[in-house]
């Protein structure tokens, strides 16, 4: 199950960098954080830890549905255009994320006797945080950029769950904090750019 679990939320990560509409951004990023829910649910009673539990039902209620519906309301009111096409062609971005995921396979074996869980796992962590660092720097429109910067504290959240077996709930309870300052930002950032459009 977690290796399917894990298998869907990179997928979805990679549909997300071929998306060419807004709503369509939204949709992936929150399947994205729904993966991620799930995963930290099933992680969290597999091993006993009610913390873990409860950070997946946060990412539940607050990423998989709350994000993505604040920003979907927010472009609506802002009248944010919905065509995203990105910058870098479809062609090379063929090429560009498979090197990628080989990258971070090759770049994970070193650390593969640190970690407390599987490696391919940190591997398909590490490539996440790539690719949504792709996402960010493909496109020119805020939006994108702002879904890219959520999916890269996924990729980490995803990280820390997978690597260490179970992140303590203060840091947990940290990245949700710095997740919160964030969507401050981005109402700001979407303000700024409507004013200059």
């Amino acid at each position: 199950m977690t290796d399917f679990l894990i298998g869907l939320f990179l997928a979805t990560l990679i549909t997300a960098l071929f998306t060419t509409r807004l709503y369509r951004l939204l949709l992936w990023y929150s399947l994205n954080s729904l993966t991620l829910g799930i995963l930290a649910i099933e992680l969290g009673s597999r091993l006993d830890d009610r913390g873990m539990i409860l950070s997946g039902t946060i990412t539940l209620i607050v990423k998989a549905v709350g994000i993505p519906f604040f920003l979907k309301r927010l472009s609506q009111h802002l009248g944010l255009v919905r065509q995203i096409t990105p910058n870098i062609r479809i062609q090379y971005a063929i090429i560009l994320i498979p090197a990628i995921l080989v990258f971070t396979f090759y770049l994970a074996e070193p650390i593969s006797h640190m970690v407390e869980g599987n490696a391919n796992y940190v591997a398909v962590s590490i490539s996440s945080l790539f690719l949504a660092l792709l996402l960010m720097m493909e496109h020119r429109n805020i939006a994108p950029k702002i879904i890219g910067f959520l999916s890269m504290e996924n990729a980490l959240f995803l990280l820390g769950t997978t690597a260490t077996g179970g992140m303590p709930m203060l840091v947990e309870l940290g990245i949700f904090f710095d997740l919160l300052m964030a969507i401050v930002v981005i109402n700001l950032l979407l303000r700024n750019e409507e004013v200059t459009s």
